[in-house]
């Protein structure tokens, strides 16, 4: 396994990040495709012995069943100083008011509702999962700074908005000396590269770690184009993504799977070494519901493409 720094900041973290939303009680929350969690604990173990010590969850999956089955797993499988947990908090846990978003009230709230669950006294990353429009960014960093200073997170990270709000946040965090987000943890893949323009750019000048999610287009770069699976026809938010140029993106594809034929390794590991080697990312982040898959994952690091190569697989992008 190779290791790297999250951003400008000391935190080491495996180049492979484990996604945990895969992993929860599929009669909790609305993912359907998800595992239980005797299913479950053997790719969080694999995971594990391969050397990946970062698991990426978050309170929304599966109404917290993830953190709970990623807790209990990661509890029994080593010492808790070796690994590095990250969550998330915005989504709505419960109906009515104070359920959701980043106020005061719902950060200090599910700070410690994650950490029940998760079976640890502190997390090392706590990430916003997205931009709260109605509640002052100082009050949001206030909390998370006070989340820093108890203890009960090491780093903070966001997640998946505009450049301009989260460069707003980054000065408004430096204006008062508190603790300021080490990652961003945005959408990067072959058929999503609207990041390039401003936010990957923003982060390298910032210091600022790049996770991506569905840095494999939710499978599309897995398979040849055309070939489906159970999480791709029951994941509603995956369905309502990458519709907007389908030639295009079924080019990509096709690029994807003559490199990996030509190399002899899998489309996927095509498709996460072009993430791997896009700047500023340490880390994708990778979601498993079969043990191939994070084979897979982990053989990328060993795949690394000419510029011959990428300049084929970026070529047909439509932005």
């Amino acid at each position: 396994m190779q290791y790297a720094r999250l951003g400008h900041s000391g935190l080491e973290v495996s180049r492979i990040c484990l996604g945990c939303m895969s992993f929860g009680e599929p009669k909790r929350g609305t993912h359907e495709w998800t595992l239980d969690e005797e299913q479950s604990r053997p790719i969080l173990r694999a995971a594990w012995e391969a050397g990946i010590n970062f698991f990426d969850t978050a309170n929304v999956y599966s109404l917290g069943s993830s953190e709970e089955i990623v807790g209990r797993a990661l509890k029994e499988f080593g010492p808790r100083d070796e690994q590095v947990i990250a969550t998330k908090v915005h989504g709505e846990m419960r109906k009515g008011p104070n359920g959701r978003g980043l106020s005061r009230k719902a950060i200090l709230s599910e700070i410690d509702n994650s950490l029940r669950r998760l079976q640890t006294d502190y997390v090392d990353l706590y990430q916003i999962h997205r931009f709260d429009p109605v509640t002052p960014i100082e009050e949001t960093l206030e909390a998370l700074n006070d989340v820093v200073r108890a203890g009960k997170a090491r780093y903070i990270g966001a997640s998946s908005m505009a450049s301009w709000q989260f460069l707003k946040m980054l000065m408004t965090s430096d204006r008062h000396g508190w603790s300021r987000f080490v990652s961003m943890q945005d959408q990067l893949n072959l058929i999503e590269r609207e990041e390039e323009r401003e936010m990957l750019p923003l982060c390298i000048d910032q210091g600022i770690g790049a996770i991506p999610w569905s840095p494999l287009a939710r499978g599309r770069l897995a398979r040849p184009w055309g070939e489906s699976s159970e999480r791709m026809e029951t994941d509603e938010v995956g369905k309502k993504l990458y519709l907007r140029d389908e030639a295009a993106n079924r080019a990509i594809n096709a690029v994807v799977g003559e490199i990996a034929k030509a190399r002899g390794v899998k489309m996927a590991q095509v498709g996460l070494a072009w993430v791997l080697q896009k700047q500023p990312v340490t880390a994708p982040i990778v979601g498993a519901t079969k043990l191939s898959q994070l084979e897979d994952a982990i053989g990328a690091l060993d795949v690394t493409l000419t510029a011959e190569e990428i300049a084929r697989l970026e070529a047909p992008y439509r932005a």
